[in-house]
């Protein structure tokens, strides 16, 4: 009976086109096309999606989209939210906004989509508003682009945002240690840098894996150690170099980027410290 429900409650939200666009079956993701408009109209079509997470794929784009995230958690917390976007690396075909109060703030031009690009902003600084550019020839257009809401929070390595290649604070070391999605001791194996992507991707030889949210470092064949890529940015200057170091970072968009990472001996040296002092926010086992 309530499977029923659930099944009118949707059809009627997909009939009423002229009041919301077609959800995703997952509301995590929508994909849609613009060959739905009326040529002689510009509709502009709310879209609603309730994830942390996901993806918006528009084919044909005609008129506009509105994107409104709600994700599932107290509303009370969306101020704490940080949105960050990366467009699909041949999204065309329209102009990414921010609308706030009716007004708009361009975030992303039509063709301008760099690859490895993520663009971010604070949740309460508006909305995403998605306007098609005019033209004759819609065919083989399709803006998209994946998202990602953040918790401010649990942002350690929030300054690789604004300030992607300065130095970790020993405060900010210290609490990525706790709170990033991997951390390992290891000393870098070789850096190749990709000029078209803007980014270096950095081969990491591990001594010791403390923490890994997904599979990034993978056991050697030979007993001992692990090994695994993570990226960060050209602009960084990364190069090879001797001695271990602390590799800390996040999961962004499916990818490990990179966030602090001092020498090793230089955190045993800030984890010493604040540990004397009772103020490390986690214990780490650092030998």
């Amino acid at each position: 009976m309530q499977s029923l429900v659930l099944l009118c409650a949707l059809t009627v939200l997909v009939l009423n086109k002229g009041v919301v666009a077609q959800y995703s079956s997952d509301l995590c993701n929508w994909k849609g096309s613009g060959l739905t408009h009326e040529s002689h109209r510009k509709d502009v079509e709310q879209v609603y999606l309730r994830c942390s997470e996901g993806s918006v794929e528009w084919l044909y784009p005609t008129g506009a989209l509105i994107i409104n995230l709600k994700p599932n958690m107290l509303s009370s917390t969306y101020k704490h939210l940080t949105v960050c976007i990366k467009p699909f690396k041949d999204s065309r075909g329209a102009n990414i906004y921010l609308e706030k109060t009716g007004e708009l703030k361009l975030l992303v031009q039509d063709g301008d989509s760099f690859p490895s690009k993520v663009y971010c902003f604070g949740f309460d600084q508006g909305g995403l508003f998605i306007e098609a550019s005019p033209q004759l020839d819609i065919s083989r257009k399709i803006t998209g682009f994946q998202y990602e809401l953040i918790h401010q929070k649990a942002i350690s390595d929030l300054h690789t945002m604004s300030a992607p290649c300065r130095p970790c604070s020993d405060t900010e070391v210290l609490l990525a240690a706790c709170t990033s999605d991997f951390v390992v001791k290891g000393s870098i194996g070789k850096v190749t840098d990709y000029a078209d992507q803007q980014e270096s991707i950095i081969d990491v030889n591990v001594e010791k894996l403390y923490r890994q949210k997904s599979k990034i470092f993978m056991p050697k064949k030979k007993p001992g150690g692990w090994v695994g890529q993570i990226r960060t940015l050209l602009e960084c200057g990364v190069k090879p170099g001797e001695g271990d170091f602390l590799f800390m970072g996040r999961m962004h968009f499916g990818e490990p980027r990179l966030g602090c990472a001092p020498r090793y001996k230089d955190f045993q040296r800030m984890y010493r410290e604040a540990k004397d002092k009772g103020i490390n926010p986690c214990e780490v086992g650092t030998e």
